[in-house]
């Protein structure tokens, strides 16, 4: 280091609000609690530069890790047992995560439970400059309703969430649009109520005059049944007869819903934009409105026969493969359909992007 560069790393030191990692990185000790922590927890915590640090106390344990995006890293002991530590900087918005503990992997005990990579576990909020999409603001809200349908397929009653927009329940004779909102892969219903916060992105967009009131369903995809890397063994009979046959009959007799193609539409995330893919070629009598949030693509030939077909929207992060995207909504342009490409700015394959994909869908259903 020159004489320049030691002066100003030792200004940083003194200061307080700078200090070096193992890899001799600055890093920038604003941490605050994490918005996703259980009430009242310190830790896990966020910093400017979108590092989590945590902190567990573990006196016995030989070593601690924290396993975020695919990597593990270090915590310390301190001499009373309690380990501390954090990870490189992390994409804005949501990331599930857990603790490593001498092998056994565990939740911090600090974050909130979430539904995700095929287990309840941690998860965290990176802040980010537009989480004020899903921000609770002092505007009407609709509510989320958890219902159990008959499955006389599966033998069973099957879980599905229902949000129904603001003045649902006052406006008796009043009849709205459905979208059925598929989750991902080692995922399940919860997850785009809980972590994905889409009854909040709705109420804002309504609240703003940005989006039509319409409800959104919810249920299991039946994904966790094929191994990873098995997708193309997945077969998609099983999924189609619930939804088509079980969970939109259903919805349709016990919510006040335009049942008919014209007011349905149905997307996903991930697996759930394979799975809306898939029952949406094979049943395009069903709906109007299709949406793939890196989940796939469209080509102009297979929906040729589409007759009723309004909008396709295709969506994924600028960190995954947004020259695919683009290319395949120009070329269902080209061939004249409505067709929207959205790329989600700085994200990968994460819930931050599949909430911005929602939020400019909902903005185009139904008008």
């Amino acid at each position: 280091m020159n004489h320049k560069i030691n002066w100003l790393l030792a200004t940083f030191l003194m200061t307080g609000i700078y200090c070096l990692s193992q890899s001799d990185e600055i890093i920038i000790k604003d941490f605050e609690p994490a918005s996703s922590n259980q009430p009242g927890r310190e830790y896990p915590m966020v910093n400017s530069q979108g590092r989590v640090r945590t902190q567990i106390f573990a006196p016995d344990a030989n070593y601690v890790q924290i396993d975020i995006g695919g990597e593990k890293y270090d915590l310390v002991k301190d001499e009373e047992g309690m380990w501390t530590g954090e990870s490189a900087p992390q994409d804005v918005g949501f990331h599930y995560y857990q603790l490593n503990i001498d092998g056994a992997s565990v939740p911090d005990p600090g974050s909130l439970l979430f539904f995700g990579a095929c287990r309840w576990g941690s998860g965290i909020e990176i802040p980010s400059n537009d989480q004020d999409m899903f921000a609770v603001k002092d505007v009407p809200h609709g509510h989320v309703h958890e219902i159990l349908f008959p499955s006389e397929s599966t033998r069973t009653s099957r879980r599905a969430f229902v949000y129904t927009p603001p003045g649902y329940e006052k406006a008796t004779s009043k009849r709205y649009p459905v979208l059925y909102l598929q989750h991902g892969y080692c995922e399940n219903e919860t997850s785009w109520p809980n972590q994905g916060h889409a009854n909040l992105i709705m109420d804002n967009l309504i609240a703003e005059g940005k989006a039509k009131p319409f409800l959104i369903v919810m249920t299991y995809g039946m994904t966790n049944e094929i191994e990873y890397g098995g997708l193309r063994d997945f077969d998609i009979k099983p999924f189609q007869t619930v939804l088509v046959d079980e969970l939109i009959p259903y919805i349709d007799t016990h919510y006040r819903t335009l049942a008919n193609q014209e007011n349905r539409a149905m997307a996903g995330l991930s697996m759930g934009g394979f799975e809306t893919r898939l029952i949406t070629l094979n049943r395009p009598d069903l709906f109007s409105y299709y949406g793939l949030f890196s989940g796939g693509i469209y080509q102009p030939e297979e929906i040729k026969e589409h007759e009723q077909l309004k909008l396709v929207f295709i969506s994924c992060g600028s960190k995954e493969r947004p020259e695919g995207v683009k290319y395949a909504v120009s070329e269902l342009k080209n061939a004249g359909y409505n067709a929207v490409s959205y790329i989600s700015e700085g994200t990968a394959h994460e819930f931050h992007t599949w909430r911005r994909s929602l939020y400019q869908f909902a903005r185009l259903l139904f008008k």
